[in-house]
């Protein structure tokens, strides 16, 4: 297992790895990078989100999932298309389906249940990159169709957040562009 680089260094410097191979992250990085998941904002300690690995040969029945319903949604796709689709959970060795699952609670309103999940989908890109593990965010039409749904298990309430790649990177791996804080937070009120 690598050991994890500064917590505010794996934030700044945290990027997207869309080329990933290799082998998936073994049981004790795996630990590591869930447990930072769990430790996602959540108000009432509702926890709103399950997670589903895939790997191996699960991969290959995701793409099939996939595939079907892109074929429902657009039965002229061609055949080049629809065997890109089936390719795409094959860009990783693990993935992850971040998965929404809000309760009903008086004081926590559905939207703060799913931006829960969403950061606790972000802890777990940020724990990836401070142990060395590549990792993508993607959604796309298959993390919103019904088909995919269905086949994935969710419930009627249950949303997909993302699909989250993880795997050795390949390649060069980009450095994170350096952005100006102060374009993005502004004061309020303004001052005089």
């Amino acid at each position: 297992m690598v050991s994890g680089m500064d917590a505010i260094e794996a934030i700044q410097q945290r990027v997207s790895v869309p080329r990933l191979g290799g082998a998936a992250p073994d049981a004790a990085t795996r630990e590591q990078i869930f447990k930072a998941a769990l430790r996602a904002p959540d108000h009432a300690q509702l926890k709103p989100w399950r997670f589903l690995q895939i790997e191996d040969d699960g991969r290959h029945q995701l793409g099939d999932l996939f595939a079907q319903a892109r074929q429902t949604n657009e039965p002229d796709i061609s055949a080049r298309d629809l065997v890109k689709t089936r390719a795409k959970p094959l860009r990783a060795p693990l993935l992850v389906v971040v998965i929404a699952s809000p309760k009903e609670h008086a004081k926590v309103p559905e939207i703060e249940q799913i931006l829960s999940a969403g950061a606790a989908a972000q802890n777990l890109l940020i724990a990836s990159h401070a142990l060395g593990v590549g990792a993508m965010w993607r959604t796309g039409s298959v993390a919103y169709d019904p088909i995919v749904h269905k086949g994935l298990g969710l419930a009627a309430h249950e949303h997909i957040v993302g699909y989250l790649y993880l795997g050795e990177p390949q390649g060069n791996v980009r450095t994170a562009p350096e952005l100006e804080p102060a374009e993005y937070f502004a004061i309020w009120p303004t001052p005089d």
